[in-house]
């Protein structure tokens, strides 16, 4: 299975420490960009997180998809 890198920047800063995942494909790694924005929402409720999003890299640095937050707190 491939290898994700999620990361989270806000302001030239990341201050969540990066997650990696073995994923069966983009779209599970777009599932789990949504979760992951939606848990740490819920754990921090920081504010600067409505300016973030969730970056996901392959194993080869390149970006798949960028999740933003304001997406994740606004679904269902």
């Amino acid at each position: 299975m491939p290898l994700y890198c999620f990361t989270i920047p806000i302001d030239d800063q990341t201050p969540h420490d990066p997650a990696f995942r073995s994923l069966r494909d983009a779209d599970a790694a777009y599932d789990e960009a949504k979760r992951l924005a939606q848990d740490i929402w819920a754990a921090s409720g920081d504010r600067r997180l409505m300016r973030a999003v969730v970056v996901v890299t392959d194993a080869d640095g390149e970006i798949v998809l960028e999740f933003p937050f304001t997406e994740a707190i606004t679904a269902p």
